[in-house]
């Protein structure tokens, strides 16, 4: 008997209220996958942030490395893991030169000023007895006092190693990543555009190139801050006939690459050696940093951030208190790179291009200077 197939039936149409069931279910899925990937994304956002950190700094990093991979040593053009060792080599060049010779000095002076501390100190709260409204402020006490935060502060340092200890496995971590960014970051690069359709992955690839070009540019406007903090540090100390005055300007320069904590934990070093000859240089410092502070706030940062990464002065400082609120330090240190990714896709994919009020605001900015 000849084997008789019959066709499949099509599945029974659904009724509109088990059609409505079936809605309400994937939606309560969807909202339980998201609940739980955002669950997930929140656990591991201390590792989102060093992977972000090392691929930001391998984007601003990219530019050196390409510029070296040019050169011809030898007559052969280095590859780019040559490119990459060469740039690791000489980061820890500098910071190996930087802790032999400029680290001892500091660390001596700071050895000599804690021991002259309890010595000086009679001598500035009779002083500062003289002063009007001094009783106000407990004179008297400020021995007392200082003994208390100092013994504070050695507990808190001491309470607080494990969380730095972390802090700085975490900075191993994200130089590591960056390092491997730069060697295998175009292959992620190319996996990543491989998730984005055909008709709009070209788009988005000239949007990531030109968000690439001012990301690299910050470093030449941080580098300015640098420097510009360097010397105008080795000059005042200099004037103010400040002990160390070449080697406190190097280390000014240096630590602001690090937004906030680098220029207080300089300043107050350099206000230290200051106070080892008489309170009136290290008032001279504060003064002198004050000043800076306020110019390089409201002028140095957003006209240089500005004319190195095409964003205006509102936005870089908007992006400094942001990125200071959402993660410290960290954030405010890759906050103006970030700020210039974000300006490039939103001006890509959001901004509405008027090139009549465009024409306008770029006359009244030549008026204006």
């Amino acid at each position: 008997m000849p084997l008789i197939v019959h066709p499949t039936s099509p599945p029974p149409a659904l009724t509109p209220q088990e059609e409505q069931r079936r809605n309400v279910r994937g939606y309560i899925l969807f909202a339980f996958g998201m609940a739980a990937l955002f669950g997930v994304l929140w656990k591991l956002r201390n590792v989102l942030e060093i992977v972000y950190v090392s691929a930001l700094f391998a984007v601003v990093l990219m530019p050196i490395v390409q510029q070296v991979m040019k050169l011809r040593i030898f007559g052969r053009q280095p590859s780019r893991t040559v490119a990459v060792l060469g740039l690791v080599v000489a980061v820890f060049l500098v910071l190996g030169l930087f802790f032999i010779f400029a680290m001892p000095p500091v660390l001596h002076d700071i050895e000599h000023f804690s021991a002259d501390l309890p010595r000086k100190l009679p001598t500035a709260a009779d002083k500062l007895r003289h002063l009007p409204f001094a009783q106000r402020f407990g004179v008297d006490s400020i021995g007392e006092k200082i003994q208390n935060l100092a013994a504070s502060t050695a507990s808190y340092l001491f309470a607080s190693a494990p969380k730095w200890a972390a802090r700085v496995m975490d900075v191993v971590a994200a130089a590591i990543l960056c390092v491997y960014f730069m060697l295998e970051g175009e292959f992620a690069y190319f996996y990543f555009l491989s998730f984005i359709p055909l008709e709009y992955r070209d788009r988005l690839a000239r949007t990531l190139v030109a968000a690439e070009g001012r990301m690299s540019k910050w470093l030449i406007g941080q580098a300015a801050l640098m420097v510009i903090l360097g010397v105008t540090s080795t000059v005042v100390f200099h004037a103010l006939h400040v002990r160390y005055a070449v080697l406190l300007g190097v280390l000014m320069g240096l630590f602001n690459i690090v937004p906030i904590i680098g220029g207080v934990v300089t300043i107050l070093l350099a206000a230290s050696v200051a106070a080892m000859d008489s309170w009136t240089k290290m008032a001279g410092v504060f003064i002198f940093y004050l000043i800076y502070t306020q110019i390089e706030n409201a002028y140095l940062t957003p006209r240089i951030m500005r004319t190195s990464v095409n964003l205006m002065g509102l936005s870089v400082l908007i992006a400094l208190l942001a990125g200071t609120e959402l993660a410290g330090v960290v954030g405010a240190l890759v906050a103006v790179p970030s700020a210039a990714l974000f300006a490039v896709i939103m001006d890509e994919y959001v901004v509405q291009k008027d090139a009549d009020a465009t024409a306008k605001v770029a006359t009244a900015n030549v008026t204006a200077t």
